[in-house]
């Protein structure tokens, strides 16, 4: 069974009494982790408690296959369906849950969590095409997303917050979902009293150090050529969690971004463009950087043409940093490197540093 990525969260409260198995998937690692947690508590009302719960690592499993019909198949002491957690799925396994969904024995429901697989992968596709399996998609958020789950912990807490604050977490938060609510723990924290009012200057004093900004200034590190500035976020992005496919995807994504801004100024301005047309809008502390890179990244046919080879560049890059054993991190720094190096209006001092 496939769920559509609109419907998983509502899902994953009641997965049903008829799934043996549940495959959570994509790159949003936090929002994984979430929902798995999600289906686990419809499950088992007390997750602390081992006769309902039992947890099982990817290597384990590969090595005594025969441990996930086991522990399905196990009845609980204390009375109530169990669950069986997996951590660290990969197609590897497809195999073993393909005779497990096949057999089906007990009743517990198996919860398996994955990182972004792709859809031809074998576990992925088993996992859609079962009638008593579910594959669930989680997708990085979007701004409409972070701006729902933002506001949702602010009024829990009995706050507020103003229009600027909420164009910045927007603009940067939503690589992962558990980041995006910490980040707002925070927040929280600092500003300590209900009935308070969450400011511009709350959100950058709280949220300026995340990993998510890091990516922004990576992005505009390589949109202006500056290596060094680029090299150092970079380094930053690996030391606070994030990918080099994560990495790729900030800087592809903000290259699009430019090119889409460029095309909806044809026909309108495009300082409005920023504002109103961009989803999420340009944050206003980056609005300068931005409109001079739209400028030198598709003022001409050359520099248009630049732009299209380095998002070819990236992409290539994030096909060959997804291979097995790849080294992807100097994959990565290489790729990054190059398309700054090539930045059109390059000034000296970026050159130099």
């Amino acid at each position: 069974m496939k769920i559509k990525a609109a419907d998983a969260d509502k899902f994953a409260r009641n997965p049903g009494p008829e799934l043996r198995a549940v495959l959570i998937y994509g790159p949003d690692a936090g929002l994984v982790r979430e929902r798995a947690e999600a289906l686990v508590a419809a499950v088992v009302e007390d997750p602390t408690d081992p006769f309902r719960l039992a947890e099982l690592s990817a290597g384990r499993l590969a090595e005594q296959p025969a441990l996930l019909a086991d522990e399905a198949a196990a009845i609980s002491f204390t009375g109530g369906r169990r669950a069986v957690r997996l951590r660290d799925a990969a197609d590897s396994l497809a195999p073993i849950f393909e005779s497990f969904l096949a057999e089906g024995q007990g009743d517990a429901l198996v919860v398996a969590e994955a990182g972004d697989l792709p859809a031809r992968s074998p576990l992925r596709k088993l996992f859609e095409g079962a009638k008593n399996a579910a594959a669930l998609p989680c997708y990085r958020d979007d701004a409409r997303d972070i701006g729902q789950v933002v506001n949702a912990m602010l009024q829990d807490a009995g706050l507020s917050a103003s229009r600027e604050a909420l164009s910045y977490l927007a603009a940067n938060l939503g690589g992962d979902r558990q980041l995006t609510r910490r980040e707002i723990e925070k927040l929280v924290l600092y500003k300590g009293q209900a009935g308070e009012r969450v400011e511009l200057a709350d959100v950058e004093a709280c949220v300026g150090d995340s990993a998510a900004l890091s990516l922004d200034d990576i992005a505009l590190a390589v949109g202006d050529g500056d290596l060094k500035a680029m090299d150092r976020a970079f380094q930053r992005a690996l030391r606070e969690g994030n990918t080099p496919v994560r990495i790729l995807g900030a800087v592809a994504q903000h290259l699009q971004r430019l090119q889409l801004a460029a095309a909806l100024a044809q026909n309108s301005d495009l300082d409005q463009v920023m504002r109103s047309k961009l989803r999420p809008p340009v944050f206003w502390k980056q609005a300068d950087r931005f409109r001079r890179q739209v400028g030198r990244w598709t003022g001409d046919a050359r520099a248009r043409q630049r732009l299209a080879e380095s998002l070819a560049r990236l992409l290539e890059t994030d096909a060959a940093c997804r291979q097995t054993g790849a080294p992807d991190e100097t994959l990565a720094s290489r790729a990054v490197m190059e398309v700054a190096a090539r930045a059109p209006g390059r000034s000296r001092t970026a050159r130099t540093g």
